[in-house]
């Protein structure tokens, strides 16, 4: 049945949710804000604008200018166009958005997550790009690759791409084509790869701006915390 499809797809990507929230028994606190200053002495300092549920929540009744730690496992990344670059904590400057994404217990306060060091730093320059189509994300195990395809069997996703799925089959074959990004994570480091690199049976994402047309962005081994 198209129904126990749909079923099944909704319970592992709530098996997906509680496991991203379970690691060692902490929850991922994501803050977007600018950055005040080139982060040095272990810190990143920003204005804080923004951020998940979870991140807000701490933020009441706190200054909007917050220091983050960062150590030798922080992954600094610059975006560019959809393409993530590794680079060094100086090269991030006063001015620019950013995200930072830290681990820590669900009952933490505010300075012990700043004291806990960010997973990864995402830079997105001076004009943080705010997408005029509505964001579907589908994740799932790869099964296929094709001429302007792949296929995925799809495990989970964004609430507004798991609806769209109602009463359709769980293996999905996904348009591609020459603006598709495909990027390979390897921990928190993405390379840029071409579909022909694409591994049969990996865990992949597949993002489309809309419905229609081919995906932005097919990515592999992709952290839960990417922004």
């Amino acid at each position: 049945m198209k129904t126990s499809a749909l079923v099944s797809i909704l319970a592992a990507a709530l098996c997906v949710v509680g496991s991203a929230a379970g690691n060692n028994g902490k929850v991922r606190y994501s803050f977007l804000g600018t950055v005040t200053a080139t982060p040095n002495n272990g810190g990143v300092s920003i204005n804080v604008e923004g951020g998940n549920k979870l991140a807000l929540r701490k933020m009441l009744g706190a200054p909007v200018t917050q220091t983050f730690a960062y150590g030798s496992t922080t992954e600094f990344l610059r975006w560019s166009a959809g393409i993530p670059t590794v680079v060094q904590s100086d090269a991030l400057a006063a001015g620019d958005y950013v995200w930072v994404h830290v681990r820590a217990p669900r009952n933490a306060d505010l300075a012990t997550i700043e004291q806990a060091s960010a997973g990864i730093v995402g830079d997105h320059g001076t004009q943080l790009y705010k997408p005029d189509k509505p964001l579907y994300l589908y994740r799932g195990t790869l099964t296929a690759t094709g001429a302007g395809t792949v296929t995925v069997q799809v495990t989970g996703g964004n609430r507004r791409a798991l609806k769209h799925l109602i009463g359709g089959s769980g293996t999905q074959t996904f348009a591609v084509g020459d603006s598709t990004i495909y990027l390979l994570w390897q921990g928190k480091v993405p390379t840029v790869i071409d579909q022909s690199k694409l591994t049969i049976g990996d865990s992949v994402t597949v993002r489309f701006r809309g419905l229609g047309g081919s995906a932005v962005k097919v990515a592999e081994h992709e952290p839960a915390n990417v922004r």
